[in-house]
């Protein structure tokens, strides 16, 4: 596995992770998210959501990893959006 996805394992289990297109959009507005993945083969309708609110606030979004590689980093089936709501593992991430 990827280095940033053990990465992000290691921040959805101390709590710095949240996941799921309406909490990720909702923490977005609270300016309460740092950086955003958003699963490649998510549909054009949740692309189109996420991008247009992280580029209205000012939030990096990675679309590099599918939705079965964000599933397993965080143990979580089923996930098209993650949200890294620590500035800290921002900077783990970005190495």
């Amino acid at each position: 596995m990827d280095k940033i996805l053990n990465n992000l394992g290691l921040c959805q289990r101390a709590s710095g992770v949240i996941s799921g297109e309406e909490m990720v959009i909702e923490y977005i507005r609270a300016n309460k998210v740092y950086y955003v993945f958003l699963a490649s083969d998510a549909s054009d309708n949740a692309k189109k959501q996420i991008l247009d609110k992280a580029k209205f606030y000012n939030v990096e979004v990675d679309m590099t990893y599918s939705s079965f590689e964000l599933s397993s980093a965080i143990g979580k089936s089923g996930r098209m959006v993650v949200g890294i709501t620590n500035s800290g593992f921002v900077k783990i991430l970005k190495k």
